[in-house]
């Protein structure tokens, strides 16, 4: 084939020419927008790589932004509590004014006074909020965290900042744990809150006798102590103890001491007298919120035997709390007190004496709430019962089958009323209740298929409260064994109250009909009061026990209050003979003051943490943020300088092309001859 000029023509100009044309157009375009690519299609694998790089900085983007949102509420929180612990500084301060012996009724008015503006302060600081979003509510950010009354009013729940694929941190510290947290390392302590004085004029000490103690009982008598409650580990006890007269008050202390399980090899509480003469005593076991103590004295000093004996009525009955009368009077025992409270007695106790008395006492009744004063605590995991807590999880011993527990007071209609519910096994009938002395038993009704009476081990709280509820508005079923019949009645009885447990497992009621109500109750094991063997109360709800002085579990705003009450009420130590029975006092007060500041110090620590861990996170996306830009930059956008070389070449090599044709157009045959 013969090559003509035309055909080196067509070849040298048609091909190439379109070649540098797209070459320069893509140098320009890529120098004008400043990337290398505009389309998948102008290179698959840098339009890929730019994609995962692109989403890789969308991510960091995003958690970078979270992280920063999260950093400013925990470091606001940091702030806020750093407040909160100069306040409570300041607040134990007060409380050491207050017990120096010398203060007079109006200084102390004066520090119960700024320790209520601490406590306004308190409460102000922990409904603070940051972007219109309360810091300590959990999740629930548009809820006020603490009410008036100074109960939390928010939820448990973490807020988290997403800092990274799959990676969250928690930048929240909840109302749940601050207001209501559990330190595990704290241990239960508990104290009497009768002063105790020697009865024969000499002060009294661990090594004091008995008989200068409780008074001289004629030889070969003894001297007996009922003494109730429960252990660590929820096992509940009633136990009466006897020491002779020669016996002193420390070996008194070591027979209580072995009621709650100490050995000659292991002490599990410690069992004390305080310098101002009430029995304290402290578990040993951290993390139990479950130790309850209750005790009373005996002596006959006629010789008589009356104080041996199992049922705590007739100790009433026989007894005094007046020294000379019992010495003047055969027929009198001399009791001695070391628990009181302003409980009313349920029906069926004898009254004159509250210090007898532990657990058959009627609910605390304002205005239209009845409330009860004992958690009900899971003996396994020490958390507070819900209503799907089973009974059987709270209370002493291994099965409730053939228990019973009585309901007495007065419905809503202000009208006497007594329940009997007997709590049994599905193969002995299961579980029901009797208005009416036992001439009708109700079956209690479980959530099975098909339904029938519950066995008194799966039995749970919301049962239980719905049979109280009943009887207490007064909806008892039309028929005692009808599932329909048995469900109107719990409705009916919703309609007109609401019983529930309490954030920390107390049972509670409202009317729902009256502002005042005309209901009354008291809930408690049959058996309370029975000194048998093996008879105590598996379940309580109502005590008059040892005050609480120290718990795993806080409940701050209401220990606040407390502690507040005991300077206002001048009493520098837990004494029943003024003002609230049930006041701590000052002393212990300061020592619970202690307690609730190791916990604020752990939250801010806490807060703390969370505030570095954010700030760390930030600063490792930042670095993160401008590596995956810079790989990004090296995979799409143009090197200028590159371009630019690469434009010259071109255009230089354009420019020859056009040239080579430009001579290659102008040849002729003249050329060749």
């Amino acid at each position: 084939m013969r090559i003509t000029s035309s055909m080196y023509y067509n070849n040298l100009f048609g091909s190439n020419n379109s070649k540098l044309n797209k070459e320069l157009f893509d140098v320009n375009k890529q120098i004008a927008s400043g990337l290398k690519i505009q389309y998948a299609s102008d290179d698959v694998s840098a339009f890929a790589e730019t994609m995962r790089l692109d989403n890789e900085l969308t991510t960091i983007g995003q958690s970078k932004k979270s992280s920063t949102s999260g950093y400013k509420v925990s470091d606001q929180s940091d702030v806020i509590l750093n407040e909160f612990t100069d306040s409570m500084n300041r607040m134990k301060t007060l409380l050491i004014q207050a017990a120096n012996g010398t203060q007079d009724t109006q200084s102390l008015n004066s520090i119960a006074a700024e320790l209520r503006g601490v406590e306004k302060n308190l409460r102000s600081l922990s409904n603070s909020s940051i972007n219109g979003e309360y810091l300590f509510s959990g999740s629930a950010v548009d809820v006020k965290p603490i009410a008036q009354d100074g109960t939390y009013q928010g939820n448990d729940l973490a807020r988290k900042a997403f800092s990274g694929s799959q990676e969250h941190q928690q930048y929240n510290i909840t109302g749940a744990d601050l207001f209501l947290g559990e330190e595990l390392t704290i241990g239960r302590k508990v104290v009497s809150n009768v002063h105790q004085s020697s009865n024969v004029g000499a002060s009294l000490s661990t090594n004091s006798s008995l008989n200068d103690f409780m008074g001289a009982i004629p030889a070969g008598d003894k001297h007996f102590f009922y003494i109730r409650g429960s252990q660590s580990d929820g096992t509940a006890f009633s136990e009466k103890i006897q020491l002779d007269g020669t016996s002193t008050v420390n070996d008194l202390l070591s027979q209580i001491g072995s009621v709650f399980g100490n050995s000659g090899s292991l002490d599990v509480v410690t069992v004390s007298m305080t310098d101002s003469g009430n029995i304290e005593i402290k578990d040993k076991i951290k993390g139990s919120s479950k130790i309850d103590f209750h005790m009373v004295g005996a002596s006959d000093f006629a010789g008589g035997g009356l104080s041996n004996v199992t049922d705590i009525n007739d100790l009433a009955s026989n007894g005094t709390t007046n020294y000379a009368t019992a010495l003047t009077n055969a027929n009198k025992l001399y009791i001695r007190e070391f628990n009181k409270s302003d409980f009313a007695l349920a029906s069926g106790t004898i009254g004159g004496m509250d210090g007898i008395v532990y657990d058959r006492t009627m609910f605390n009744v304002v205005g239209n709430k009845i409330t009860s004063n004992v958690s009900q605590i899971d003996k396994n995991t020490n958390a507070f019962a819900t209503p799907s807590t089973k009974l059987i999880d709270v209370a002493s011993g291994t099965s409730l089958d053939a228990k019973q527990l009585t309901l007495s007071g007065t419905d809503v209609n202000g009208v006497a009323l007594t329940i009997q519910i007997d709590l049994h096994s599905t193969a002995n009938g299961g579980s029901t209740f009797s208005p009416d002395g036992g001439a009708n038993n109700y079956k209690i009704y479980d959530t099975g298929t098909p339904r029938a009476a519950v066995d008194a081990d799966t039995m749970t709280y919301q049962q239980l409260m719905d049979v109280v509820n009943m009887s207490l508005t007064s909806n008892v079923p039309a028929t005692t064994n009808s599932t329909s019949d048995y469900d109107t009645a719990v409705n009916s009885a919703n309609d007109n109250g609401r019983i529930f447990l309490s954030h920390d497992g107390k049972i509670n009621f409202n009317d729902l009909r009256f502002i005042t109500t005309k209901a009354s109750m008291s809930l408690h094991d049959s058996n309370a009061g029975d000194f048998t063997a093996g008879k105590a109360s598996v379940l309580t709800f109502n005590t008059n026990n040892a005050l609480t002085i120290a718990d795993p579990k806080t409940d701050f705003f209401r220990e606040i209050d407390n502690i507040i009450k005991s300077v206002e009420e001048y009493k520098l130590y837990s004494d029943a003979s003024s003002g609230n029975k049930r006041t701590i006092g000052i002393e212990d007060s300061i020592s619970k003051m202690d307690d609730l500041q190791d916990h604020i110090f752990k939250m801010q620590s806490i807060a703390g943490s969370q505030s570095n861990i954010l700030t760390t996170s930030i600063n490792r996306l930042s670095l993160l943020e401008v590596s995956t830009a810079s790989l990004r930059s090296s995979v799409i956008d143009t090197d200028l300088a590159e371009a630019a070389l690469s434009l010259n070449q071109l255009t230089l090599n354009y420019q020859a092309m056009l040239s080579t044709v430009s001579k290659v157009s102008q040849l002729s045959l003249v050329n060749y001859l």
